[in-house]
């Protein structure tokens, strides 16, 4: 009798959106085994029991690397919003060759391939130590993700109907979170299709006003938009104690984005079709979607 091992895939960011989005994805595939990689026992215990597998890994924890990586063909990696991402991923990335793991999807960040913003580049840099490393790989470019206006840093992102951002009047490019996972799962899932691939992301592009106006329509209450200068971000960011680093970049891009000059801030890809056999979110389905979300 044939003894036929299912290729066995790790998620890293298995508690964040995208990454347990993509284990659901991944769920209806009986023809791999999914592992999700915890920082902590307690973190464990969720995965455990839907019948998930779970490994410990630390990404500042190079002890943890290779026990995690017994037995992984693949891997999708999700790092966290900090500088020490690329440490991270370096780390993570040379003892996952050592491990003789195969395939490798990142998620990285939006843009071109000769984009200026900084935390986007950063993310390429750590597309280029893929390919350098020799694995099989696909890049994820998303853009703006939409869940945003639901929820940003773990608070409620609307509130009583004003929608604060800081962009101006920039069209953004938006791709809804599921989009991403299912696209994640397929790339994890059959890694001969998508080897050498870099999908961008993005396939609706609005502006906060008419995304706004979107939402009066659809949920029946009234959405205003009031822009917010970038130093109110900034600000917000170094009281909240985050990595200010990562978060200056941020501010950055948010000032590039307002005075309108990042090339192709509003570009939308025709690739979700072709990975998928389905259409993608668009802003209507996720007001439709998110509607009671968005209720106040």
């Amino acid at each position: 009798m044939l003894n036929i091992t299912k290729p066995r895939i790790l998620i890293t960011g298995a508690t964040g959106q995208v990454g347990g989005r993509t284990i659901e994805f991944l769920l209806a595939n009986k023809s791999i085994e999914i592992i999700a990689a915890v920082r902590t026992a307690e973190k464990a215990i969720i995965f455990n029991k839907k019948g998930i597998a779970t490994v410990i890994l630390d990404f500042d924890d190079e002890s943890t690397h290779i026990p995690a990586f017994k037995n992984i063909d693949r891997i999708f990696i999700v790092t966290g919003y900090t500088v020490d991402m690329l440490r991270q991923s370096k780390a993570l990335l040379d003892n996952a060759k050592k491990a003789k793991i195969q395939h490798v999807v990142h998620l990285g960040a939006c843009g071109p391939d000769d984009t200026s913003i900084g935390h986007w580049a950063w993310h390429q840099f750590v597309e280029r130590y893929i390919e350098w490393c020799g694995f099989s790989f696909t890049h994820l470019r998303p853009q703006d993700f939409m869940q945003n206006l639901l929820s940003y840093g773990g608070k409620k992102a609307i509130k009583e109907g004003i929608i604060n951002h800081y962009v101006s009047d920039a069209t953004l490019s938006w791709v809804d979170v599921d989009n991403v996972a299912e696209v994640a799962s397929l790339t994890l899932a059959h890694p001969e299709l998508h080897n050498g691939k870099t999908y961008r992301l993005g396939y609706d592009a609005k502006n906060f006003g008419e995304i706004a106006a979107l939402m009066t329509s659809i949920v029946g209450k009234k959405f205003t938009y009031v822009p917010q200068s970038p130093d109110v971000f900034l600000e917000q960011m170094i009281n909240a104690g985050a990595e200010i680093a990562y978060m200056s970049c941020v501010y950055d891009h948010w000032k590039k984005y307002a005075a309108n000059t990042i090339d192709g801030a509003d570009n939308t890809f025709d690739n979700f079709y072709e990975i998928t056999g389905k259409q993608p979110t668009t802003w209507i389905h996720f007001i439709e979607k998110h509607k009671e979300q968005l209720l106040y």
